[in-house]
């Protein structure tokens, strides 16, 4: 936070993978010591799960498998729920749309599903390549820059290893692509997060 993220991205591996596990509490134990805001998502497919996340400390919750599975869920979430607050995961294995913590690998597209969740009310979508995902060879600008022409709000993730990669996603120039997630490249101080904000605001 130091560094100047405004937004921290937390996902729930155990959720992900329908697996039990206390990192609601943890998300509050997060939510109570960082004064930016927190978005939390993996294994959020019910109302009470995404209330519960909310209670916890959420600012934002992110809904994957839902929007695929049951649209009409999606929808009463829409409707419950603030829609800025409200961030559906695309995750994409060649193109294609992978739900349940990536283990099932759907027909659908991820730009064409992109088009129907913006049809839908959705705002705000994160964007990930599996295939690039913690391997830190640079993001899927191509499917980035043709989702942020859609109308939705567009954060990148997947593979953003360097200060060249966030100048890749600058240069795509698309005004809807608002975020970028960096993990490993953090984590393994391949990125500095000063830095990569610095270029963002044009100073580096």
């Amino acid at each position: 936070m130091r560094q100047g993220a405004t937004r921290l991205h937390v996902v729930n591996l155990d959720g992900a993978f329908d697996r039990p596990s206390g990192n609601l509490a943890v998300l509050g134990k997060i939510a109570s010591a960082v004064s930016v805001e927190v978005e939390f998502g993996g294994g959020l497919r019910s109302h009470a799960a995404i209330r519960n996340a909310f209670a916890a400390g959420a600012a934002k919750i992110v809904v994957g498998t839902i929007a695929l599975e049951d649209p009409v869920l999606l929808s009463e979430v829409l409707r419950t729920y603030d829609p800025s607050k409200i961030i559906v995961a695309l995750d994409g294995i060649e193109g294609r749309v992978a739900t349940r913590g990536w283990t099932v690998t759907t027909e659908a597209g991820i730009v064409d599903t992109a088009r129907t969740l913006f049809l839908a009310g959705v705002e705000e979508i994160l964007v990930t390549d599996i295939h690039r995902d913690g391997m830190m060879t640079g993001p899927d600008v191509a499917t980035l820059g043709a989702v942020a022409e859609i109308g939705l709000r567009v954060i990148a993730s997947g593979g953003i290893s360097s200060i060249e990669d966030v100048r890749r996603l600058l240069a795509l120039d698309k005004a809807n692509l608002t975020g970028a997630i960096i993990g490993k490249a953090l984590y393994e101080g391949v990125i500095r997060l000063d830095e990569a904000i610095a270029v963002v605001n044009g100073k580096g």
